[in-house]
């Protein structure tokens, strides 16, 4: 079955027209929210960019439709997360790679610097977005194939590739100053799936997910009850729910700690696997940081 939808998609993409407007920009066309927000900021109005998934959309389940595969094939530059975390459109892009430029992000960092798991598919934790220096490197690979491919414009794409890592710098010092406020015995953040270890990692966390690093597979009573030990323990004052992931799962956490007699809280909305709704501060990768910083440390206290 695997095999005849891939096939079907690939016959629609060979057969599809492009129908739209020939502006003479380059067409490109993201994945993730994360990755259309660094390639908006480092393209500006010099490239037509199409992105595939929206606010609250995961990743990890994601399936292509013909309209996704028409946008894929009519792009000069396909830029996606790689490490597996697009499971089900590795296939597609593979195939692509003979006669596209399908630009894996993730998959240009420093393997020595990546988080590894036996557990999954690429033996990698994908969720590297959370690594504010990992997110640099995607700009420079952004800017860098941007360039290659439109030379007269590459100018452009340097000075806004210069512009936002400023940005990030200066996100980087806010949220830093932030969680600095937060003592390191309450640094204990429990959420819906493994997404955020690269935060962990960065800022001090002890990170502990329901769910392993895909949301492919649920979490399971003994999951909630380990859990659910884990935070009477450790006095652990509040967990987080995700916005790409039911809240259904961090609910029947918080119920078990409840039937133990002990009280948690949900402390909140962590934006995962995906940024805010478009147009709002949550739907930038900056905004969508600070919003999740905000919102750990406030909930922690």
């Amino acid at each position: 079955m695997k095999k005849i939808t891939l096939l079907i998609m690939l016959i629609a993409l060979v057969s599809c027209k492009n129908e739209t407007e020939d502006t003479g920009k380059l067409k490109i066309v993201a994945t993730t929210s994360m990755i259309t927000d660094i390639v908006k900021n480092i393209g500006g109005d010099f490239i037509e960019l199409q992105g595939l998934m929206g606010a609250g959309v995961d990743p990890h389940l994601y399936k292509a439709s013909e309209g996704d595969v028409a946008k894929l094939y009519n792009a000069d530059i396909i830029f996606y997360n790689g490490l597996h975390l697009e499971g089900k459109l590795v296939e597609v892009f593979e195939k692509m790679e003979q006669t596209k430029t399908t630009i894996a992000l993730g998959e240009s960092l420093p393997k020595d610097q990546l988080i590894g798991s036996e557990y999954f598919a690429s033996n990698y934790d994908p969720h590297v977005w959370f690594n504010i220096q990992f997110f640099k490197q995607f700009a420079m690979t952004v800017t860098e194939q941007l360039s290659k491919k439109d030379p007269v414009n590459s100018v452009n794409y340097i000075a806004n590739e210069k512009a936002y890592l400023a940005k990030l710098d200066a996100l980087e010092t806010e949220v830093t100053a932030t969680i600095a406020t937060l003592p390191e015995e309450k640094r204990i953040l429990v959420t819906a799936h493994d997404a955020f270890n690269y935060f962990g990692k960065s800022y001090g966390f002890n990170v502990v997910g329901l769910q392993g690093l895909s949301t492919a597979t649920e979490a399971g009573v003994q999951d909630v009850q380990r859990l659910s030990d884990f935070i009477i323990e450790n006095k652990v004052k509040a967990i987080f729910v995700e916005s790409s992931v039911p809240r259904r799962t961090i609910e029947a956490l918080q119920a078990a700690v409840l039937y133990k007699n002990h009280e948690v809280t949900i402390g909140g909305s962590l934006f995962s696997d995906a940024l805010g709704n478009t147009g709002t501060e949550e739907g930038t990768y900056i905004g969508m940081f600070k919003s999740n910083v905000n919102t750990i440390v406030n909930a922690l206290k």
